[in-house]
């Protein structure tokens, strides 16, 4: 729910850096059009240590999910 002009713009603001910045696109083979590619993963080993942190945005109505260090 918006409750007015500012909370309308925040919202919008949000969504359109996670649509450009984090959201995977089909096309970009699951990348970010605003971020390089990442790395494959080549090694068998590298898959056991693989690691996923997941960032809610706008009160958990969008999901995004990194590499965890």
């Amino acid at each position: 729910m918006i409750w007015n002009q500012s909370h309308l713009l925040h919202a919008l603001r949000e969504y359109e850096s996670f649509y450009n910045e984090h959201r995977p696109h089909r096309a970009l083979e699951q990348a970010a059009p605003c971020r390089p590619l990442p790395p494959p993963i080549t090694q068998q080993a590298q898959l056991a240590h693989l690691a996923v942190r997941r960032r809610d945005r706008l009160g958990g109505t969008l999901h995004e999910y990194q590499h965890a260090a």
